[in-house]
């Protein structure tokens, strides 16, 4: 049984890791990540990830595992930042406020669908401009929902969450497991 990680977050790569799962390969597909119009954050995610479960390049009885991670304020999805100016103005709208983070898991085999989301809030501290500053310096934001990573230096900026950590982080461990598991993929094998 082949399994394919259809992603190239060195984060969910490492996430699987701790769950004693290593990808026989990687293949992040790509595809369009355009919000619909008026599209909210949760079906939004959900759909990324399964649209990446559909691009992933692999035979019949294969194991595809994608994901997607969503910040959301409100109705208003923040994705990747395009740079450190949007990056700063996501962590402006953020600051002394709760978001949402979701991330949609799919799991495809053969024509089967395996799909589950975690959705956890999360409360940034209200940011000075100093505190704004040293975190845009870090270069941490880039290539980050909502421009950050709560594993990296931001983890100082969040005094709260409720929701999954792992969830939080890309990939949402008791959710996937639960989906490989669906998917006859075996879980936890034990060490000799």
């Amino acid at each position: 049984m082949t399994f394919i990680l259809g992603s190239g977050s060195p984060r969910r790569l490492e996430l699987l890791g701790q769950i004693g799962i290593t990808p026989d390969h990687i293949r992040p597909p790509d595809i369009d990540e355009t919000p619909q119009k008026g599209e909210l954050p949760r079906p939004y995610c959900a759909r990324m990830a399964r649209e990446k479960a559909a691009a992933v390049p692999c035979d019949a009885d294969d194991t595809v595992l994608c994901a997607d991670t969503t910040v959301a304020l409100g109705r208003r999805i923040l994705g990747k930042p395009e740079d450190a100016a949007e990056a700063e103005a996501f962590l402006r709208m953020m600051s002394g406020r709760r978001h949402k983070v979701i991330t949609a898991v799919a799991v495809k085999r053969g024509d089967r669908l395996w799909q589950r989301d975690a959705q956890s809030t999360v409360r940034m501290k209200s940011l000075s401009d100093a505190d704004i500053a040293a975190y845009l310096a870090t270069g941490d934001w880039q290539g980050k929902a909502g421009g950050y990573g709560i594993q990296g230096p931001a983890g100082a900026l969040i005094p709260w969450i409720s929701g999954s950590f792992t969830g939080i982080v890309g990939l949402p461990l008791a959710e996937t497991a639960g989906l490989l598991t669906a998917a006859g993929h075996p879980m936890l094998k034990g060490r000799a």
